[in-house]
């Protein structure tokens, strides 16, 4: 035993990641086959894993290595679990962020682009995640947005790509349109101190409003997702079940403004309808304000109100203020006429851009009957409670089930539920009104006035031709694709798109009629390239499709999906419509594209989110320099559990790296043992090997139900340091020869492949050293030996009428009797209870035993 102590001293190092990772990332790179996927026919079960793909800014932070350390650690668990993996990595290139840049560093957007690309990467691989690089995808080159434009193409072929003159957001800094999901508490996405306004343009729009319903029910299918996610997406969504109603406008009017339709979710409560309101932009309000200056003027100022209180994202608070137009509507249902107001809480592009107005049963509408001494009609009251016995409820009263309906004429003593339906169909029978269903959810603006993303594959036809009047849309045919964006651009802060200053650009061809023709200057949203990226990395090298649909429907879908929760209503719900269209097309099979899908957790350094903009980042370099790229990963791992936010603390990845100092001090110092050890054990196992074998197998137990489960990779790790400070107090038996080379053979095998998840480097280096056979990763996962990993005694605690007095221990899997024994026969218990009557004793199996006393 001296002789392998000798020899192991002389074997021993300090852990020096500056030399170990560098050496093994430099093996990696040599074997691009390494982390790639196997084909179809591997006969192995696949497993995709995926991380959200990351804006080029040009450096990681330590929230982007969290992200990725847990798809790492998934990856390379289910690779050793024996898994067909596809682990790729890409970049969503395109965006605002690289014309910035341009303006300020006089920089083209393309070279600042790939170089922050090439930066990234270097810092990915430094780091050692394990990406299959032969799949990488860069939304920003023509390889990629190609296919971006096919997509545009299909979807116009199918009635769901189109233009209109609507109102849109713009944002005077970002100086293009946004969509609705792009506007976050009336301001920007990129700048939270920016209000966005509201413009009336021609945009290009996708149609998502027609997968609404299925969007909804989509959610209810997806179990994997977290709950918050799909409630956010269920509220996005905003489906409501109502019904359309028109109210006739009274006297002499325009044609098109001769009735006034309103969505009500109540049509139970019509006949207490005392008033119509209107938008300030509502057809009708228009038409009546260029019959009236003064009443203009009024309309005019409640628009303002509306628009200061839309921007700040204040619509909820906005003081409620209107105008009576002079004018009368009639109710259908009971031919009573109630005066048109218009509201300056009253948007136009929710429902139909007017209310009927209920005060009694609606807070809004009573707020307003209130301060403007409107009529207040009382229509519905609760089941079985007389107005006349004095049992009317304060209004407003809002009820729905347990509520009937009063002075409502043929449909009184209605439920309000049973009211709902046979006046909506009533309604409907009658011409002036039927059920409907509305969203909140609007279809997705994609026209951005911004150089650096996709160009649109349309042009307008100067001349006109059949069905194409001069100046009208004609698409492109695919052979023409793709449209390249170019690239010696002069990139300005003035408003509209940079292309249209460019002729080269702009004046083309009519594809239809071979006349002069203007291309379209807008460019796409860049959420398009990050709508099905992920399906390009099935394919990524394919020139003649966006992707081989044997390939995409043998991955997919996504078997897990890592990023963060704010992706929750932009990117998320984006790319379930764009599942749902390459579905439609006939492309893809599944209908979602990621089965499950884990949020982490921020990293938090002062007290707020780790971005640059913040100025708070910690590069990863930094910390790689000074603790090795493991401990850094290991770190954002161990500090929190991965859907928790976590506090940066520096010493913590210092703590880290002494820890995998001491790992490696006793495998360099056990080598020897190990490689003697690789035998079967023949002889019976001592009682040290097995109380160290016991803890090890209890460990990798552990470790593989964490993995298997909601990913508490931090005690995972606390684990796997609760096993080193077993073999560390047991050095001595070791040394003295109590503790047989299998059993330590065995421990320091499965210990090394237990860390290569969370600690790649350090781990390839240890297999190496104990003469571990191929590549760690590769090796099979431990099995715990559950008959091992079972204690002999477990501890149970003793109370006394519900306090603790004392933990006895008892053989596993004790029946009550022998638990009950046990604690009686405690001293410490027996003191207590000295004098006294046990009433009552009390097992709970394998928990506690509790002893009532008299």
């Amino acid at each position: 035993m001296a002789e392998f102590a000798r020899d192991e001293n002389e074997r021993q190092g300090r852990y020096n990641p500056a030399e170990i990772e560098p050496k093994w990332q430099a093996r990696w790179d040599a074997d691009p086959a390494l982390y790639a996927a196997e084909g179809h026919d591997s006969g192995k079960p696949k497993y995709y894993c995926l991380e959200m793909l990351p804006y080029p800014s040009g450096q990681l932070h330590m929230g982007h290595v969290r992200n990725y350390s847990i798809g790492d650690a998934l990856a390379r668990h289910m690779w050793m679990r024996g898994y067909n993996v596809l682990h790729p990595m890409g970049w969503d290139a395109f965006g605002l962020p690289a014309e910035n840049a341009a303006l300020k560093n006089n920089t083209p957007p393309r070279e600042w682009t790939l170089k922050n690309i090439a930066a990234m990467k270097s810092q990915m691989r430094r780091i050692g995640l394990s990406y299959d690089w032969s799949n990488e995808v860069t939304t920003c080159l023509p390889d990629y947005y190609h296919w971006n434009q096919w997509f545009f193409l299909k979807m116009y072929e199918k009635g769901l790509a189109y233009r209109k003159k609507s109102k849109v957001n713009w944002c005077p800094d970002c100086q293009t349109v946004l969509a609705n999901e792009q506007v976050i508490n009336g301001r920007c996405w990129r700048h939270e101190d920016t209000i966005v306004e509201l413009r009336d343009l021609t945009q290009w729009f996708l149609k998502i409003t027609k997968y609404a319903d299925e969007l909804l029910d989509g959610l209810d299918k997806l179990e994997g997702w977290p709950e918050k996610v799909r409630t956010m997406q269920r509220n996005w969504i905003g489906r409501s079940e109502g019904a359309l109603v028109d109210f006739a406008v009274d006297g002499e009017v325009k044609a098109d403004c001769g009735k006034i339709t309103v969505f009500t979710t109540r049509i139970d409560t019509i006949l207490g309808a005392t008033s119509v309101q209107l938008a300030p932009e509502h057809a009708v309000a228009k038409a009546f304000a260029a019959e009236d200056a003064e009443l203009a003027a009024k309309v005019e100022a409640l628009l303002a109100e509306q628009q200061k209180a839309r921007e700040s994202d204040d619509l909820g608070n906005i003081e409620k203020h209107g105008v009576n137009t002079g004018r009368f509507a009639v109710n259908p249902f009971n031919g009573k006429r109630v005066p048109i107001w218009v509201g300056n809480y009253i948007l136009a592009d929710y429902g139909t851009g007017a209310i009927m107005s209920v005060p009694a049963h609606d807070e809004r509408d009573y707020e307003f009957a209130i301060k403007y001494g409107l009529e207040i009609k009382r229509v519905i009251a609760p089941k079985d409670v007389a107005p006349q016995d004095g049992g009317e409820p304060e209004l407003p009263y809002t009820a729905e089930e347990d509520a009937v309906l009063i002075d409502s004429g043929e449909w009184t003593g209605l439920n309000c539920v049973e009211a709902q339906q046979k006046m909506a169909a009533f309604a409907k029978t009658k011409g002036f009104g039927e059920p409907t269903v509305t969203y909140r959810l609007k279809d997705w603006g994609v026209s951005r006035q911004r150089y650096w993303g996709t160009p649109i594959p349309m042009v307008y036809c100067q001349n006109g031709h059949a069905n194409v009047e001069p100046g009208g849309v004609v698409a492109l045919p695919e052979s023409a694709l793709p449209v390249l964006l170019p690239e010696n651009v002069e990139i300005t802060q003035e408003g509209g798109s940079p292309l249209g200053k460019l002729p080269e650009f702009l004046n083309t061809t009519c594809p239809v009629c071979g006349g002069p023709a203007k291309r379209e200057t807008d460019t796409m949203d860049t959420f398009v390239d990050s709508s099905w990226y992920f399906y390009r990395y099935t394919d990524a090298k394919d020139a003649s499709l966006p992707f081989a649909s044997d390939k995409a429907n043998y991955w997919f879908p996504i078997d897990q999906y890592i990023g963060g929760v704010e992706h929750a209503i932009l990117h998320l719900i984006y790319s379930r419509f764009w599942t749902k269209v390459a579905r439609d097309l006939g492309m893809i099979k599944n209908d979602e594209p990621a089965e499950r899908l884990f949020t982490q957790g921020m990293v938090i350094k002062d007290g707020a989110k780790m971005s640059k903009s913040k100025g708070n980042v910690v590069s990863p370099d930094d910390m790689i320099a000074r603790y090795g790229a493991d401990a850094t990963r290991m770190y954002a791992l161990f500090a929190a559990p991965p859907d928790r936010d976590l506090e940066w603390q520096e010493e913590g990845v210092a703590g880290i790296s002494r820890f995998l100092g001491r790992v490696h001090r006793l495998a360099t110092k056990y080598v020897g043992l190990v490689h003697k050890g690789q035998q079967p054990l023949l002889e019976s196992r001592t009682v040290t090997d097995q109380k160290l074998l016991r803890k090890l197998h209890q460990t990798i137990a552990k470790i593989t139900q964490d993995f298997g489960g909601r990913w508490h990779f931090n005690t995972s790790i606390a684990a796997i340091m609760t096993l080193i400070n077993e073999i560390s107090a047991a050095e001595p038996a070791i040394d003295a020869g109590e503790v047989s080379p299998a059993a330590v053979a065995e421990i320091f095998r499965n210990l090394v492949l237990l860390l290569a998840p969370f600690a790649p480097f350090f781990a390839a280096e240890m297999w190496e050293q104990i003469g571990g056979e191929g590549v760690v990763f590769r090796a099979p996962w431990p099995k715990a030996d559950e008959e091992l990993a079972r204690e002999d005694e477990v501890e149970i605690p003793v109370q006394v009428n519900g306090k603790l007095v004392n933990v006895v221990k008892v053989p596993a899997g004790s029946d009550d009797g022998t638990v009950k024994a046990a604690a009686l026969a405690d001293e410490k218990v027996k003191a207590r209870v000295e004098g006294k009557t046990v009433v009552k004793v009390i097992v709970v199996p394998n928990k506690l035993v509790n002893l009532v006393v008299k």
